[in-house]
């Protein structure tokens, strides 16, 4: 359809990403404490209730705001609808100045296959044939072979 090419998407915030929308929701909630907190302590005094859902909604509001712009701000996508924050990333990365070449092609061969092949035969070392020993265990293992005997 477009050669394999993906299309250009632009990864500028937009009104209705849903970064946007949990920040204001969250200031939203926030801002709510200074209207709930008060009506509810005037009905709980008026009805001769203990202050409890006050204190309650005046501790859960502002930290429940507060962290759900904390959760926008670190884990939402500030890219509009209908596009994947994947696609976006896709779309600048295609972008990026210095990209050179078709897009989705192979990069060009440098070493054919041909140049990878076994080793003749008879080439083959045995480990006998070693003169370091594999490890420094191994020597330290046979010294104290040699002290058991004696």
């Amino acid at each position: 359809m477009n050669n394999g090419e993906l299309p250009h998407i632009p990864v500028q915030p937009t009104k209705n990403s849903p970064r946007n929308r949990g920040l204001k929701q969250g200031l939203f909630i926030f801002l709510l404490t200074f209207l709930l907190v008060p009506l509810i302590a005037i009905i709980s005094k008026g009805l001769d209730i203990t202050p409890v859902f006050v204190a309650i909604t005046a501790i859960l509001l502002p930290i429940g705001g507060l962290l759900r712009v904390a959760y926008a701000l670190m884990f939402e996508s500030s890219v509009g609808d209908g596009v994947s924050a994947n696609e976006a990333l896709a779309g600048s990365f295609a972008a990026m100045p210095g990209r050179h070449g078709v897009q989705g092609a192979l990069p060009p061969q440098r070493t054919p296959a041909s140049d990878y092949i076994s080793p003749p035969a008879g080439v083959w070392r045995d480990t006998n044939d070693l003169k370091t020993p594999a490890s420094v265990t191994e020597e330290t293992t046979k010294l104290l072979h040699k002290e058991q005997d004696q």
